[in-house]
């Protein structure tokens, strides 16, 4: 019984990873140069989910929930942005490459992983529910 609670509590744990992404995502969204000063511009990341919960307790519930696997930086995520004069303008015509982070995306991304998060807190609780009420039953 406590399998399906597993389940919704690696779901919880899954999307509030994936919404630290996208929230970290959008503050770096401008970000041309690491901590030493040195040009390199922040990569977008992405988080990956795999089936099964490995840290699970009950044996169901660590082959029905949900864990990320990684999270992985898009090196494709750059884009060419105008900037004659910038000091990081590496191919000297005035183009330097930024970071490819579109707001609107990460913010609707962001929605969709608080609607997860959501529906799985409502799974939560339904199981919370159920299992209480057959307590009442056999008390």
């Amino acid at each position: 019984m406590y399998g399906s609670l597993d389940i919704s509590v690696s779901g919880m744990i899954a999307q509030r990873t994936r919404m630290q992404a996208i929230a970290a995502n959008i503050a770096n969204q401008n970000v041309l140069e690491d901590a030493q000063g040195n040009y390199a511009p922040y990569l977008r990341r992405e988080v990956m989910f795999a089936p099964g919960d490995p840290s699970a307790r009950d044996p169901l519930a660590r082959e029905m929930g949900v864990h990320v696997q990684r999270i992985e930086q898009n090196p494709g995520a750059l884009r060419a942005r105008y900037m004659p004069g910038s000091p990081h303008d590496t191919d000297g015509d005035g183009y330097v490459m930024v970071p490819d982070i579109n707001p609107i995306v990460e913010r609707v991304n962001a929605l969709e992983a608080a609607r997860a998060y959501e529906a799985n807190v409502v799974a939560a609780e339904a199981g919370k529910t159920m299992v209480a009420q057959a307590l009442r039953l056999l008390a």
